[in-house]
């Protein structure tokens, strides 16, 4: 791009202020909380799940699990994207909150693909399991998966967030189905519903996995992130004063939170000065959220247009 043309004379950039970028708020103690929550009730629902002989508690304890390294990876993830730039890493660790994501998302499909392995083999030879004992620690799951859900709702339009809150809103629904199959169990004497169950929550939780899945990927291979169309924000930059093409045009999402942009701009009367790019940017920033803008002009094309 801009690094194959070096006459300098001849195009500008423009950079938005770091103090407009969008700074993620800290969700730290959202995490610690949620961490020590889900830690906590892995334990108890591990020790009652074996002592009750049930699948579905036992299963939902690993998966519970897999939430609490879910979220240590999240946090990890958001903690990275707060680091300063430097000059060997000039972006800083915005990227690790889309890894963490990603991973979240490979780690519970491995968690759900175990679950409903084990599950197919409960079919085959069912065990009696203790219903109430099941109902009362699901019961208490509901509670903790859902209190840890709402820690994390106001951070939900953030992918790595939005990661966390799934699945913590996702072992809520488990845990309400655990309790329903203790009920059956108990009521009917149904060995068979323990394990149906824990392949009707597999199958739940792998649906609402596979949209994170798809979007970090998407994400992690510069993907225009979805909330974004293309095609407006180059219409945007042609509809600005003196703008007679846009060509270069780059839009790639630096973290879960922020946005970046780059664009070459023709512009046939006189190159862009400091109040066009400021406004062009700050348009940028307040029509689609894109903080992290750099724009380059001159009069004529300088180079091969990539897209």
């Amino acid at each position: 791009m801009s690094a194959t043309h070096t006459h300098d004379h001849d195009h500008d950039h423009g950079h938005a202020h770091p103090h407009h970028a969008h700074v993620p708020e800290s969700f730290d103690r959202a995490f610690a909380i949620g961490i020590a929550l889900n830690a906590g009730f892995v334990a108890v629902e591990a020790f009652y799940g074996w002592k009750a002989g049930s699948l579905a508690l036992l299963a939902d304890a690993g998966h519970n699990l897999s939430d609490v390294a879910g979220l240590v990876l999240a946090w990890a993830g958001a903690a990275a994207g707060r680091l300063r730039p430097s000059e060997r890493h000039t972006y800083g660790f915005k990227r690790a909150s889309i890894l963490a994501a990603f991973a979240n998302a490979l780690l519970l499909l491995v968690a759900m693909g175990s679950l409903a392995w084990e599950a197919v083999h409960r079919l085959q030879a069912p065990a009696p399991a203790q219903g109430l004992t099941i109902m009362v620690v699901a019961a208490i799951g509901i509670v903790v998966n859902g209190l840890t859900a709402l820690l994390f709702l106001r951070g939900s339009h953030d992918l790595n967030l939005r990661g966390a809150f799934l699945h913590m809103l996702a072992d809520a629904l488990v845990s309400a189905g655990v309790v329903v199959a203790g009920a059956l169990t108990l009521g009917y004497g149904w060995s068979w519903i323990d394990p149906v169950a824990s392949l009707l929550i597999a199958a739940v939780i792998v649906v609402g996995t596979w949209s994170l899945l798809r979007q970090s990927l998407h994400l992690m291979v510069d993907g225009v992130p979805a909330h974004l169309n293309l095609v407006e924000v180059r219409e945007c930059l042609q509809g600005l004063p003196g703008v007679g093409a846009v060509h270069d045009l780059h839009v790639w999402a630096m973290g879960t939170s922020e946005v970046a942009l780059t664009a070459h701009l023709v512009m046939p009367a006189a190159p862009a000065d400091d109040a066009f790019l400021h406004a062009a940017a700050q348009t940028l920033r307040e029509r689609f959220g894109i903080a992290h803008v750099t724009l380059q002009s001159s009069r004529h094309p300088v180079m091969t247009a990539c897209v």
